[in-house]
């Protein structure tokens, strides 16, 4: 009996409070801001259609040029909706600050093109590279590497293999330091000249050199002088690398001054740019130059691996 009376007392009273005015009221004001949401939403939804028109960026394809041969593709950027109307929901308010984007693969990727040699990024992509190919100058690496720590750089060494396997040491530093590790051949040779077999040997003995004394599998190769031919390439190929040229030289082997290797390659620094040198006195000195003078015109330094990703570089 006190049961019943106990469900009866409960019942009432929630129909009491269901029927009141002021619960009613807090009900059609929510079904109300409730709506006032959904058209908001569908106003921010209207708008950001509009400005997607002008703020998406369409990416670029990799593409074999005739000139610069393998040239490699670029994101776009899309106008991201969903997440864009969460934020501005969060921030009870319509604000372009808070417009969020993402990136957007392009249809063909350089890996998908025939295998050509390499000498730049897309030249849409605001970062160059610096790439020092080592087989001696073993008492300029100190300083080399001292002023890509201290600028926050980080650059491709392509390492020759003969001179990898008499200084493992120097190969782990380089490693170490966080700098992208590629191959340089093991005897320098000019790699167009060689039969099949001994090109094959070339790459094989420095990659397992590089990955003894360094732990890393490298996925660039430089061929020494710059020379090759496409069975060069081809080869190297085979074995998941990469042909890397360079678009600017520095000529650091001709030991200019320090001045001379800055006017030489400052013209030439651009988006996209692969700036070559090597272990010399002249690097050493105009290195850091160099590098400030990149960040001066607004261009990201990175690996080779970073110059010829699809990814975009964030603005500054």
């Amino acid at each position: 009996m006190n049961r019943l009376l106990a469900s009866l007392c409960f019942f009432f009273l929630l129909y009491t409070v269901m029927t009141s005015e002021s619960v009613n009221l807090y009900i059609a004001s929510k079904k109300m801001d409730q709506a006032t949401l959904t058209n908001q939403t569908e106003q921010w939804e209207g708008k950001l259609k509009e400005l997607a028109r002008t703020k998406n960026i369409a990416p670029v394809n990799a593409r074999i040029d005739a000139i610069w041969k393998g040239i490699p593709g670029y994101n776009g950027l899309q106008v991201d909706e969903e997440k864009t109307v969460k934020r501005m929901q969060q921030a009870g308010k319509w604000d372009e600050s808070l417009i969020v984007f993402r990136e957007v693969e392009p249809a063909v990727h350089i890996d998908q093109l025939e295998s050509s040699p390499i000498y730049r990024g897309n030249p849409e992509k605001p970062m160059i590279s610096v790439m020092i190919n080592v087989a001696w100058g073993n008492e300029y690496l100190p300083s080399i590497l001292k002023a890509l720590e201290k600028e926050k750089v980080k650059a491709t060494f392509f390492l020759d293999g003969s001179w990898t396997k008499k200084y493992p040491d120097e190969a782990k530093k380089i490693a170490e330091a966080g700098h992208e590790i590629g191959s340089h051949a093991y005897s320098h040779p000019n790699m167009s000249r060689l039969s099949l077999t001994r090109m094959e040997q070339e790459i094989t003995k420095t990659n397992a050199v590089i990955v003894q004394a360094t732990g890393i599998t490298p996925t660039l190769f430089a061929p020494p002088s710059g020379d090759f031919d496409q069975r060069v390439v081809d080869m190297a190929a085979r074995y998941k690398l990469k042909t890397i040229l360079w678009t600017a030289d520095t000529v650091d082997w001709r030991n200019p001054t320090s001045e001379q290797w800055f006017r030489t390659v400052a013209p030439k620094i651009n988006n996209g740019v692969l700036v070559l040198m090597h272990p010399t006195k002249s690097t050493a000195e105009a290195l850091p130059q160099l590098i400030r003078y990149a960040k001066e015109k607004k261009l990201a330094l990175g690996t080779v691996s970073d110059t010829l990703s699809t990814r975009r570089v964030p603005s500054y």
